[in-house]
C-alpha cells in the first residue's frame, strides 16, 4: 500500500470517528424537547471531555497502542464509541443513561484521536507535519459534520443524526 493511500485512509476514518464528539450536542435541544429532560450543554459536552481525558489515561498508563496493535486499537474503539453513541437513543429512559453513554464515548474517542496520531508517527517520519496536519483537519471537520447534519442544509432527524454518526464510525 502507498503511503498516499494509507494516508488518506487514516484520514477519512478519523474524520469519520470523530464525528461521534459532538454528536450529542447537535442533537441535544431535540433530545430535550422530545423527552422532557433536564440534561445541559454544558454537562454533556463535559462528560465526552472527562472520557477522553480519563481514556487518554487509562491509554497511555497501560501503553495500549504500544503492546496491542495501534490499528485494532483503533477499529475496536471505534465499534465501542459508535455503540455507546446509540446510547442517545435511550435517553428517554434515564438522563445518567445519557450522561454515561458520552462518557464512554469520550472514554473510546481516546483510542481513536490519539492512536491516529501514532498510526501516522508510524508511517510518515518525512513527512509526519503534513500528515498531522491533515489528521488535525480530519478532526475539525469530523467534530463539525453532526452540526451540518442538524442545519438547514442537510436536515436529518435527530435520530438520524446519532444512526447516522455511529454507522460512520463503524464504516
Amino acid at each position: 500500500m502507498s503511503r498516499s493511500f494509507i494516508l488518506i485512509i487514516l484520514v477519512l476514518a478519523q474524520f469519520a470517528c470523530v464525528s461521534l464528539w459532538f454528536a450529542g450536542n447537535a442533537v441535544l435541544a431535540d433530545l430535550v424537547n422530545t423527552y422532557s429532560l433536564k440534561v445541559s450543554v454544558g454537562w454533556l459536552t463535559s462528560m465526552v471531555q472527562l472520557g477522553f481525558i480519563g481514556g487518554t489515561f487509562v491509554f497511555a498508563f497501560f501503553s495500549i497502542s504500544d503492546r496491542i496493535s495501534p490499528s485494532k486499537v483503533f477499529f475496536f474503539s471505534a465499534l465501542i464509541a459508535a455503540v455507546f453513541n446509540l446510547g442517545l437513543w435511550l435517553a428517554e429512559k434515564n438522563d445518567m443513561i445519557l450522561y454515561g453513554s458520552r462518557l464512554v464515548t469520550g472514554f473510546f474517542l481516546a483510542g481513536i484521536y490519539p492512536t491516529g496520531m501514532k498510526i501516522a508517527s508510524d508511517y510518515f517520519d518525512k513527512d509526519i507535519s503534513k500528515a498531522l496536519g491533515f489528521l488535525l483537519g480530519a478532526l475539525v471537520l469530523g467534530t463539525a459534520f453532526p452540526h451540518l447534519l442538524r442545519s438547514g442544509i442537510i436536515p436529518l432527524s435527530w435520530e438520524k443524526v446519532v444512526f447516522s454518526t455511529s454507522i460512520l464510525a463503524v464504516l
